[in-house]
């Protein structure tokens, strides 16, 4: 896997990836103790409305920018996103009122949803070998994985001899760090699609994603990865806090317990997915994810509720998480033409994160109203139904080739070549605007 680091380009992007999320964790901390400076004991509520915040922001606007990013070279528009998001973070230390953090964080979050997935759809474009491609991924997982238990410890060791407004200057180096990296390579730029309506060309990502079998199958399963991973993101704190009575070291054994599932997953992913295909093993990610949930449910019910229990079952619904999420850029990927994977990453940003938007306050409800039995119960059902539609809406055997017949084309149009009817990949285009045998 690491020989994939021999790429400058390549090296040089994943390095920018690893920096940014460093500095995007010193800002979560931060944000927190912000929020508690401005609001006090209403810091809870700003904190809530700030994740709104950025989750709006990722669905309203990614499709946006997706629509617009193979107009501009992607290098200059990579570089330019974060260098707003740097410029964001730069003024978080000195505001003095709530609605400013508001501001600012939709500032930051918008340009993010224009940066990510341009950036994930940048990548297998560097490594259009998709053994090399999938192995990316896994590294890609692995970041973030790796971010979330990196992030907390060196802001820790940081808030031991500075302000945490200092750690807003930690951001900001993290993003100014990505936008010299991205910089310092020659990134590809596929042809622009042909000339389009702002809503066409808006639309676009969501419906090549919607019209997709694989990808339909794959928007179910992030509803199924949106359910288990809001159970333990949101309810892990109150879980061992406030049930458990444990100290916050003990929250973080148990986040890491998550991580570590999804790391595992991560690097058995690639050998994998060489031999076998992406539908079982996502599907089978997602089974692991319910029945970890309903098997702890089921353990607090007989025994009741204990760490070690807690542990095991956040390490296999992380590695459950993972095997869904790790693949889904191979169905990107597959499912697009190289002008078109902006925009189909960006709804697939967009619409994995409207799951989150429901999942997450629907986890704290449960939790809160009918406890962790419930909560549990509820959110694998939920999860349950994602897997039930993705074997509904994916099928099972994916022809490489589709026979099909073109009726909406002239016979002498250089995509016939003499002939209405013949065979290939079918991706979903101006000349196949669905999934089918006759168009």
């Amino acid at each position: 896997m690491l020989n994939l680091l021999t790429d400058r380009t390549y090296r040089n992007l994943f390095a920018a990836q690893v920096i940014a999320l460093l500095g995007t964790g010193l800002a979560t901390v931060a944000l927190g103790l912000l929020a508690y400076d401005l609001a006090g004991e209403g810091a809870a509520m700003v904190l809530g409305t700030v994740f709104t915040i950025k989750m709006i922001a990722y669905v309203g606007v990614a499709p946006i920018a997706g629509a617009f990013a193979d107009r501009v070279n992607r290098r200059a528009l990579l570089v330019s996103l974060d260098l707003v998001r740097a410029g964001a973070a730069l003024c978080l230390p000195f505001v003095t009122e709530v609605w400013q953090v508001y501001v600012l964080i939709f500032l930051l979050q918008s340009a993010s949803a224009g940066f990510t997935p341009t950036f994930q759809a940048t990548i297998p474009d560097v490594l259009p070998d998709e053994a090399r491609y999938t192995r990316a991924l896994s590294l890609s997982r692995l970041a973030y994985d790796l971010e979330n238990i990196v992030s907390p410890t060196l802001a820790a060791l940081l808030l031991a001899v500075m302000s945490y407004n200092a750690l807003f200057f930690g951001t900001v180096a993290g993003f100014a760090a990505s936008a010299l990296l991205v910089f310092s390579v020659i990134l590809p730029s596929p042809k622009a699609t042909e000339p389009r309506g702002i809503y066409d060309r808006t639309t676009r990502g969501i419906r090549i994603y919607l019209a997709t079998p694989r990808l339909r199958g794959l928007l179910a399963l992030n509803l199924a990865a949106a359910a288990a991973g809001a159970m333990v993101l949101v309810n892990s704190v109150v879980l061992v806090r406030s049930a458990l009575g444990l100290p916050e070291s003990a929250l973080a054994w148990t986040m890491f317990a998550f991580g570590a599932g999804s790391m595992l997953a991560a690097l058995t992913l690639p050998r994998l997915l060489d031999h076998i295909a992406d539908r079982p093993v996502m599907l089978a990610g997602g089974a692991l994810m319910v029945a970890s949930l309903l098997g702890f449910a089921g353990v607090i019910l007989a025994l009741g509720l204990s760490w070690p229990v807690l542990l095991g079952a956040w390490g296999l619904v992380g590695l459950g998480y993972a095997a869904v999420l790790t693949p889904s850029g191979r169905l990107l990927r597959r499912s697009a033409h190289p002008e078109d994977r902006p925009a189909v990453f960006a709804a697939q940003f967009a619409l994995s994160h409207a799951c989150w938007l429901c999942t997450y306050p629907l986890s704290g409800w449960l939790l809160t109203r009918f406890g962790p039995v419930v909560a549990m119960v509820a959110l694998a059902a939920l999860g349950a139904a994602g897997i039930a539609l993705a074997l509904r809406l994916w099928p099972a055997e994916e022809a490489e080739s589709v026979l099909h017949t073109h009726s909406n084309l002239p016979l002498d149009h250089p995509h016939l070549n003499g002939q209405r009817q013949h065979s290939h990949a079918l991706v979903i285009d101006d000349l196949h605007p669905k999934w089918g045998s006759q168009f």
